[in-house]
């Protein structure tokens, strides 16, 4: 019971020394404010008294309220500043990191305008860097998000791209292996005989005997000799000038073939028929 009334007791002293210095300070801001207006007069002297009267009003309920006295406010306004500044350098190093990386991706403009004014928070009023500090948080997070956005549509963009790369190789990949079958060369034959040519079916029935005793119009034909393909060119590299694909593609030793028949003295399939039946080879 003696510790509790002993505790009770330092604490009404406690509250009777924070109330007589707040009745000090405000009886000190008046004497200060009477010497104001005695000295400047006139409407500018009621004027700053009016608003001496407001700050010494606002520094004593303060005081009053949290029980701190002026030099202890002065310390936590102090801490304060500290803390505001500190979050500053924070989003703005974020801020400039974000400019950084995504300035080729996204509009960074808005972020980079207000990162570049909270740049020089050291000058600015605190309740301005705080601003500008929300501010410069929140267009980080939208440039972020528009970055993430456009990785995203840059991912797929690629991945059509690539979609569409194998469905164009898959198709020549079908319409190759329907070309390089024994019917599939005689079709591709028939038709360019006849469009580069003028080569009518007569020709073309030559033709057929010809490369079928040669080769059974089988692309991947191979004499010792070194005779290769459809047409057994020897050496089958010479089928080179029609393709770089001769070697895996019947429609480019079909084109060597028909050039190589127009081109020689036999000038046609009939010709050349004619000729290996004499002589077995043409």
């Amino acid at each position: 019971m003696r510790s509790e009334s002993t505790l009770e007791t330092t604490r009404r002293q406690n509250k009777k020394t924070r109330k007589e210095r707040s009745h000090r300070i405000a009886m000190f801001g008046a004497a200060s404010l009477a010497v104001v207006g005695l000295v400047t007069g006139g409407a500018f002297a009621a004027q700053a008294s009016a608003e001496a009267q407001e700050r010494v009003a606002a520094t004593t309920e303060l005081a009053e309220s949290t029980g701190f006295d002026r030099a202890q406010l002065g310390s936590y306004a102090g801490i304060a500043k500290a803390h505001t500044e500190q979050d500053a350098t924070i989003a703005l190093a974020a801020a400039n990191k974000v400019i950084a990386a995504n300035k080729h991706k996204v509009d960074a403009s808005d972020l980079t305008e207000v990162a570049s004014s909270l740049a020089s928070f050291e000058t600015l009023p605190l309740d301005k860097v705080v601003s500008l500090t929300a501010e410069t948080k929140a267009e980080t997070v939208s440039v972020t998000l528009a970055a993430a956005e456009a990785d995203r549509a840059a991912a797929a963009a690629a991945a059509a791209k690539v979609a569409a790369a194998q469905a164009a190789a898959a198709e020549v990949a079908k319409s190759l292996a329907t070309s390089n079958t024994p019917e599939g060369a005689k079709a591709t034959a028939r038709a360019m005989a006849q469009s580069k040519y003028g080569w009518g079916s007569g020709e073309f029935s030559c033709l057929s005997q010809l490369w079928e005793k040669e080769s059974g119009w089988n692309y991947k034909a191979y004499n010792p000799s070194g005779a290769t393909g459809i047409p057994q060119a020897l050496p089958g590299s010479k089928m080179a000038t029609a393709g770089s694909d001769w070697a895996t593609n019947a429609t480019t030793q079909v084109a060597w073939g028909l050039e190589y028949i127009s081109a020689s003295s036999y000038g046609t399939p009939c010709a050349a028929w004619s000729h290996s039946q004499s002589f077995n080879w043409y």
